[in-house]
């Protein structure tokens, strides 16, 4: 286990150079110490007069991110780096002086391991993307920089309680949702444990303190308990084995203890593995017949057995699990390995270094690596900067099912992963040519969820033109599917995307009230291309088509920064019109003009006002008044021409306007289900709303659009039928437009 480094105010002499080295001696391994002691040198002075928020040296975090390394039993360049991974970041120094100074291994080591700065990205949550982009296409051409990074990570959470109560759980929510499952998928189990619970300790400390407080309060009964075990093994053991094989006691993490307890619904006495006996041999034959002894000495729970020597984890971890329940009624969990998988059970790719003779540090056949390989894979089709993290919450994720093909062949996928997933994890041409699945036989939906142990049978079609649907977008769990399936619609349906992508900017401008006319649209639209590398309003429109873009993200600066463009002019305009409300006459549309007489008024199509809705005259040459809202997009245009200023007139509804009826239409987005038409027909009819017209389609993530135009007497009762319209399940957003 990675040993505490613990540091506080006043005792900062602990962390010297002098500890390192003894460190170093006492470890079974060669070091260049003149090159460590060199930068140690460089670190100390670069950090000079710098402290960290606890008060300390600054350079007492390199060395305990250094130190850290030795127990993982990182190379010397690892070591060096591990002392220097601050100083171009937080100093004057630069790469090119660490390269002359400690060479190139070293140097290329700090680089991976430096946050970029000074790049014109909109929000945190991209800046933080990018420096973890960063670390794994520095991690594909050297594994030594995310295991400095882990390092390094695990000693800021050890510290984490000098920070601000912000600054906490940021910190710990992206070391639960990045660095826990990349620990996790590089098999170093020592670390993953410790900065998950960490973590959770800043992110729910009720709970944490809860169980933390249970735990406790069972700790000498759990000690007792464990102790009596391991003796009753031992002495059965002694029987077969000489020497008798190791035996540890463990309990579990606090946070997996509440991963059973809230997310699976369980009582923690209801916790079967809990309590944990570890058995260590010499041999996989002598694990198997120690799984058998265990058997025989205690009561194993059927279904609770698992094996994975004979199906290692992707993170090439291996053990045997059971769990058995003694004579006191108590389960606990045994877990039997050998040397070599306690070694990379513990510290996972690091293994290599620490009890090998190391690897090379550009080996892409390892298979620990995959993982590297596909993030950066799809990488190439997502054009969302933000699209990093969200491969390394869904596929590195810690829970894996496993699945078979009819070849016999093992597939391994996280959690919740469908159909697609397997398809396209079998190759990029079965995922596209797929027309249905069986799983065990069976006929199975595409968003069927695989579960460990299925046999999955894919069905695909002949036709060379066959290709995937949109909606897998939505459905496909993994960011592999998805990077195959918006490379296929990028490649091989431009023209189909531009128009999607067109279609879909402007329903998101509408339901959000953003007008921005056409000939500025590339200019207001200018910023988020670049970010994108589009170099047309046509290659946008494509990438939103394809999936690369993500609207969503992008609608609420898009709406700020139409507010600061274009609203300053509306409101001064408006403001520039001076309404009378005390002349003119009323007609029979219900609206006075003021200042003219009985005359032709109609509404305008383009914004289709109700009373209610504040508005404006337009004088038409020989259609008389057209009335638009205030907020029309043609009238905040118009208002601005010189040459038309004078023809807009100040009109308002009528007080005492007979009771007329108005249509409007409203835009619907729900999801797809049976009976989705006729809950709105029953809706509008309960309230005695007249409805002339209903459109309905099928979005490309799959959703139903549903186009209704209604008759209402004003903007108030409108609204009344918009919320009880919003109350219908399924339904995600109700819009009026203005046609």
């Amino acid at each position: 286990m990675i040993s505490r480094i613990e540091g506080t105010m006043g005792n900062s002499k602990n962390y010297s150079i002098d500890l390192l080295i003894e460190k170093i001696t006492s470890e079974d391994k060669k070091y260049d110490l003149d090159k460590i002691t060199r930068a140690y040198e460089l670190a100390e002075k670069k950090h000079e007069g710098q402290t960290r928020d606890s008060g300390e040296p600054y350079i007492t975090h390199p060395i305990a991110v250094a130190l850290i390394a030795i127990d993982l039993g990182m190379d010397t360049d690892s070591i060096s780096a591990a002392l220097l991974h601050d100083v171009v970041e937080d100093t004057d120094f630069t790469i090119e002086q660490v390269r002359n100074e400690l060479g190139p291994d070293v140097a290329m080591l700090v680089d991976g391991l430096t946050k970029l700065r000074k790049i014109p990205l909109a929000t945190k949550e991209e800046q933080q993307a990018e420096n973890v982009r960063k670390i794994i296409l520095a991690t594909s051409q050297d594994i030594r920089v995310i295991i400095i990074k882990l390092c390094d990570r695990l000693h800021n959470m050890r510290t984490l309680q000098y920070r601000t109560d912000a600054k906490r759980r940021t910190t710990a929510l992206e070391t639960m949702n990045i660095y826990a499952p990349i620990a996790h998928r590089l098999g170093i189990q020592s670390i993953k444990e410790e900065i998950e619970d960490l973590s959770f300790q800043y992110l729910d400390p009720y709970a944490y303190e809860e169980i933390d407080k249970q735990m406790n309060m069972r700790k000498e009964k759990r000690i007792e308990l464990i102790e009596s075990i391991k003796d009753k093994i031992r002495a059965r053991l002694k029987e077969e084995f000489d020497p008798v094989p190791e035996i540890e006691g463990r309990v579990k993490s606090n946070y997996g203890i509440y991963k059973k307890i809230f997310r699976d619904g369980k009582d923690i006495d209801q916790i079967y593995d809990k309590y944990a006996v570890r058995i260590i041999v010499n041999t996989v034959t002598e694990c198997y017949s120690v799984l058998g002894i265990i058997h025989e000495m205690f009561n194993p729970i059927p279904n609770r057995f698992k094996d994975y020597i004979s199906t290692p984890k992707p993170n090439m971890y291996q053990s045997l699990h059971t769990t058995v329940i003694g004579r006191e009624g108590i389960p606990f969990e045994v877990q039997i390995r050998t040397w070599e998988m306690h070694h990379t059970a513990e510290y996972g790719i690091a293994a290599h270094w620490k009890y090998k003779e190391g690897i090379t540090k550009k080996d892409k056949n390892d298979e620990r690596l995959a993982w590297i390989r596909k993030i950066l894979e799809a990488q190439k089709e997502a054009d969302d900067v933000e699209e990093i993290v969200r491969t390394i919450k869904n596929d590195l994720a810690p829970e894996d099912v496993f699945a078979y093909t009819p070849k016999g062949d093992m597939i391994s996928l996280p959690v919740d992963s469908t159909v697609i997933d397997f398809a396209y994890a079998i190759h990029t041409q079965v995922g596209h040519k797929m027309i249905g699945a069986k799983a065990d036989n069976k006929m199975v939906s595409i968003d069927h969820k695989i579960q460990t142990g299925e046999i999955i049978e894919i069905l695909t079609s002949n036709n060379e033109n066959h290709g995937p649907s949109r909606s897998w977008l939505d459905i496909a769990k993994t960011n592999e599917a998805k990077s195959k399936i918006r490379s296929w619609f990028k490649k091989e349906r431009r023209e189909e995307n531009i128009a999607e992508g067109k279609a879909e900017l402007e329903r998101e401008f509408k339901r959000n009230f953003i007008h921005v006319p056409e000939d500025d649209l590339e200019e207001f639209l200018a910023a988020d291309m670049k970010r994108h590398n589009c170099d047309s309003l046509d290659s946008f429109y494509a990438a939103i088509g394809y999936g690369g873009v993500q609207l969503h993200k992008l609608i609420r600066r898009l709406k700020d920064s139409y507010n600061k463009k274009y609203e300053k002019s509306s409101e001064i305009d408006n403001s520039a019109i001076e309404v009378h409300t005390d002349s003119g006459k009323t007609n029979t549309s219900g609206v006075v003009v003021d200042g003219i007489g009985d005359c032709l008024v109609k509404f305008a199509a383009c914004c289709s006002p109700l009373p209610g809705d504040d508005i404006i005259g337009f004088i038409t040459k020989g259609h008389g008044i057209s009335v638009h809202k205030r907020d029309c997009i043609n009238f905040i245009n118009q208002i601005r021409k010189e040459e038309n200023s004078q023809r807009w007139v100040a009109v308002h509804w009528a007080e005492d306007r007979n009771t007329s009826y108005f249509r409007a239409t409203l835009d619907l987005v729900a999801y797809n289900r049976m009976g989705l038409l006729a809950d709105i027909s029953n809706v509008l009819t309960a309230i005695k709303i007249s409805m002339h017209e209903a459109i309905a389609r099928e979005l490309k993530n799959g959703n139903a659009n549903i186009i209704v135009t209604i008759s209402v007497a004003g903007k108030e009762q409108l609204d009344n039928v918009v919320t009880r319209l919003k109350k219908i399940d399924g339904v995600i957003s109700v819009d009026r437009t203005g046609k």
